[in-house]
């Protein structure tokens, strides 16, 4: 069997937000229901929408019946919600969304990034990123304030959605900057209406069904979430 290239392995990368692990005891979670969490983030970012608690419970420790349990602490405690899409064949299908637990972590913060400083700005890409920022990086960030005169909040959103979209390097925060910049968004608020509007158009174009035994999956999705 061939060695795992290099582009594999970068291919293979999942990017789990810093502020997830720091904060998931703040929202709520333990440490049973962050690693649900992190494997329906896993599946999602295989194209995998709407994975059972069989197939994550393969990769953990815990019971299928663990699994359904802690699915429905996630829903109860708004971290996860249940979405319909329409698939390319216009029938309806239900997928995972993380949309509840991103607002938990980040809408909260509104009001503290519209006030983000500068020098700020620099540590906060530091700390997503992991490791200094290069000479290019940092003239890059000063071209979006000085050339592009964008606020150092609408900077960190386009940060932010780069993390939520698994895509975390400064190319694709470039693209995201430049395609607020066009359709004439300015603010904070304005950048996550047109995330939020362009996640959900993804889902529905990219969205494929997969056969499953819905006589006992669904049932236990409508018990007890109310």
């Amino acid at each position: 069997m061939p060695e795992q290239t290099m582009d594999q392995f970068f291919i293979d990368q999942i990017v789990v937000p810093k502020k997830l692990l720091e904060n998931y005891k703040t929202i709520g979670l333990d440490e049973r229901e962050l690693i649900v969490l992190l494997q329906i983030i896993r599946f999602l970012h295989d194209g995998i929408d709407f994975p059972t608690p069989a197939h994550i419970a393969q990769s953990l420790t815990f019971t299928e019946n663990e699994c359904v349990d802690i699915l429905r602490q996630l829903m109860q405690k708004e971290i996860v919600h249940l979405e319909e899409v329409n698939n390319d064949e216009g029938r309806l299908s239900e997928k995972y969304s993380l949309q509840p637990l991103w607002d938990k972590l980040y809408r909260k913060s509104t009001e503290k990034e519209n006030n983000i400083e500068e020098g700020e700005l620099f540590i906060r890409f530091e700390q997503e990123f992991a490791r200094p920022l290069t000479p290019l990086e940092i003239e890059t960030i000063n071209a979006w304030l000085d050339e592009d005169k964008l606020s150092p909040a609408l900077i960190i959103a386009a940060l932010r959605e780069a993390v939520l979209m698994n895509t975390l390097n400064f190319k694709y925060i470039d693209r995201i900057l430049h395609e607020w910049k066009r359709k004439g968004i300015r603010s904070v608020d304005d950048a996550r209406r047109e995330s939020e509007s362009f996640r959900s158009r993804k889902i529905n174009k990219n969205y494929e069904t997969v056969e499953r035994d819905t006589s006992v999956y669904f049932n236990w999705l409508e018990e007890d979430i109310e």
